[in-house]
Order: structure tokens, then C-alpha cells, then sequence
């Protein structure tokens, strides 16, 4: 399998081989239990105070029948709140009937080589233009896939020079496809989440140090050692599979990918 290298300018350079992990098979299904895997090594355990809803004096009737009223405890003493019920699961500020326990288990778990198999399926996935656009990204002039350019790009760090490679390789209007989206209301803006960003394009390089300086300011684009791509950055919420720019030394680094499906699929050819 080949693929066109495209110079900083958007002039075509040459055709490279591609290495055999773009045949890995696409497997929705596998990216999708990996993303919940890792995604869940992230999470903080979460627990409630063990008296919470309940610091407060209410009881029940004893005998809890013969007072013409619900059996449920309520408040004694005088206050605002005499007579209220409290302390249980369906009053006012009373206690959850089933809240989380900081012993739960959180942490996922998935088998190494089912884990690598979904790695190798995600990067095999950014060669096809139709998952890509099944995901919402605007590729309609991007001539091929997968998207490789020249080590030069590893050396921009500037917002101004990136820019000008995002016309050239025609990846503007996928990055001015999040400018338009709007602000959330209801609960999210009380929880600090009033804006949401989405995810546009993924540059995948052997060093991301100049090149995450340029993109910084820029929604959605995001810069990646190739060594530590994960499939966090290939599918962002299980959704295969994003817009994804190789530089030709990150191929090189993908080729040295070990998994038992390659070795599989070098015996079968």
C-alpha cells in the first residue's frame, strides 16, 4: 500500500509504502472497548460522608401507627423545621438512598493484544476518506489519504507559518467548522461547562516540540509524538476515526508497531 508525501506548500513530492498496519482490519467494536478502557484510567474515585443528610435530630413516632400521618422521621425540637422529615432518602436534604462509594472499581481493564489490535485498526482507519468524513470532518479537497507531509513541518512554531500549510494542504475549513458552534445552556453552565470544544485535526510527528507551539492557538488541532499515540487521540469519544497528518519520519516510527495480528497477516500473504 502507497501513499503520497505532500511538501509544505501542497506540491506532491513522492509515494512512499505504507507499513502493514494500514491493512489492519477496521474493527469499530475493538476501538470502542479500547477507548472505555483507557478512558477510565483517568477517573477519581468518588465517595459521599457517611452521615451526610442525616446530621440532623429526627425520628420516628413510637409507636409509629395511630397519628393520622406517614410513619417517616421527622425533626424534633423547635426551628423553622419542626415537624419536617429529614434524615432519610425521599425528604429535603436527607440522605441519598444509593450514593457512590469510593471502593468502587473504576478501573478497566483490557487484554494487551486486544489492545494493540485496536491501535493498529484506528491508525489503518485515518487511510479511508469515508470514515473520516462519517465523523463530521470537512475533507472534501483533500486529495489523498492518508495525509502525509515532509519532516519540515516538525520545525514551524509559529501560529502565522502553520496557517499558511493549513491552506496549502486545504485543512482550513475543517478547523473553521468548529467556530460556528454554539453555547451550551441548562446545567452545563452552572458545572463551568459552558463552551464545548470539538476535535479537528491530529498532526502525528516523531517530535511535537515546535509544532504543539504553533497549533496552540488554534480549536481542535492537536500535535502527538508518534511513540505515544493512543487511540484517545485517534477516536476522542469512541467515534472512529479523526483527521489524522503524518509526517514521513512518524511512518517510519508506526512501521516499528509489533503485534501478533501483523505477524499473522505476513504468514497468510
Amino acid at each position: 500500500m502507497k501513499a503520497k508525501t505532500f511538501s509544505l506548500t501542497g506540491t506532491k513530492q513522492e509515494e512512499i509504502e505504507l507499513p502493514p498496519v494500514f491493512l489492519t482490519p477496521f474493527r469499530k467494536d475493538v476501538i470502542h472497548r479500547a477507548f472505555v478502557n483507557l478512558d477510565s484510567h483517568h477517573y477519581q474515585s468518588q465517595g459521599r460522608h457517611p452521615t451526610a443528610g442525616m446530621d440532623v435530630v429526627a425520628m420516628s413516632n413510637d409507636p409509629p401507627t395511630g397519628h393520622g400521618k406517614a410513619r417517616i422521621a421527622r425533626i424534633r425540637g423547635g426551628g423553622p423545621r419542626q415537624g419536617e422529615g429529614a434524615g432519610v432518602s425521599q425528604t429535603r436534604g436527607g440522605r441519598q438512598a444509593h450514593p457512590p462509594t469510593s471502593e468502587k472499581i473504576i478501573y478497566k481493564k483490557l487484554n494487551k493484544k486486544e489492545n494493540r489490535f485496536a491501535l493498529c485498526s484506528a491508525i489503518a482507519a485515518t487511510a479511508s476518506k469515508d470514515i473520516v468524513e462519517s465523523r463530521g470532518h470537512v475533507v472534501e479537497k483533500v486529495e489523498s489519504f492518508p495525509l502525509v507531509v515532509s519532516d519540515d513541518i516538525e520545525n514551524i512554531s509559529k501560529a502565522k507559518d502553520i496557517l499558511k500549510v493549513f491552506d496549502a494542504l486545504h485543512l482550513t475549513p475543517d478547523i473553521k467548522r468548529l467556530e460556528s458552534r454554539k453555547a451550551r445552556s441548562g446545567r452545563a453552565v452552572i458545572r463551568g461547562r459552558k463552551t464545548k470544544t470539538g476535535k479537528s485535526i491530529l498532526f502525528v510527528t516523531k517530535d511535537a516540540k515546535n509544532l504543539s507551539k504553533a497549533c496552540g492557538g488554534f480549536l481542535g488541532v492537536d500535535v502527538v509524538n508518534a511513540n505515544d499515540l493512543s487511540i484517545l487521540d485517534l477516536a476522542p469519544g469512541s467515534q472512529p476515526i479523526r483527521l489524522t497528518v503524518y509526517t514521513k519520519s512518524a511512518i517510519a516510527e508506526i512501521a516499528k508497531i509489533k503485534s501478533t495480528h501483523l505477524g499473522l497477516m505476513e504468514v497468510l500473504q
